[in-house]
Order: structure tokens, then sequence, then C-alpha cells
């Protein structure tokens, strides 16, 4: 699980957008330059199968459809924190 998800270029953009409250895909699409809507649909389904991210649709018209950071979403994002810090520590020395 790790390895797919860390594998994927987009799924750490994603989970900032995430954490600046942008969970539309449109939304996300329109914020990051190069990531297109295949690609992020792609990437969003696979966090929602490993439980990262849930998916929320609502029943409007036109469809609308939001994703937010589950529970162990938010300790999987602490361990990636952890990782990026522990990079940061090896870089500086």
């Amino acid at each position: 699980m790790v390895e797919t998800i860390v594998g994927c270029k987009w799924s750490l953009t994603v989970f900032q957008l995430l954490a600046q409250d942008i969970n539309r895909p449109g939304e996300m699409v329109r914020h990051v330059e190069g990531l297109t809507t295949k690609v992020l649909n792609q990437c969003l389904k696979r966090n929602v199968e490993f439980g990262i991210l849930a998916k929320i649709s609502y029943p409007e018209i036109p469809p609308r459809v939001e994703y937010h950071v589950t529970t162990f979403g938010n300790k999987f994002m602490t361990i990636l924190d952890a990782l990026k810090e522990l990079q940061q520590e090896i870089e500086a020395q």
C-alpha cells in the first residue's frame, strides 16, 4: 500500500490540497498545473480503496463529489510527515 501511494507522484500533492481544504476534483485540477482529471481520478480511487480518503457524493445536479481524509488517513499522513522530516534531516547533514 505504501509503495503504491508514495509511488504515485500526485498522491502527496492531493494530500497537500486536502490539507488546504481543496476537496473537490475539479478544484484540485485547477490548482495544480500538469494534473489531469484522468490521473487525479485514478489517484483518488486508489486512496479511497486503501481507506486513506473517503468519497462523498451529493445527490445534486450537477453532481458534486468531495474527498476527505479518514481517521486512518490522518495516521498514514503522520507517517509521511515523519518521513519528510527525516529526509530533510538527511539533506541538512
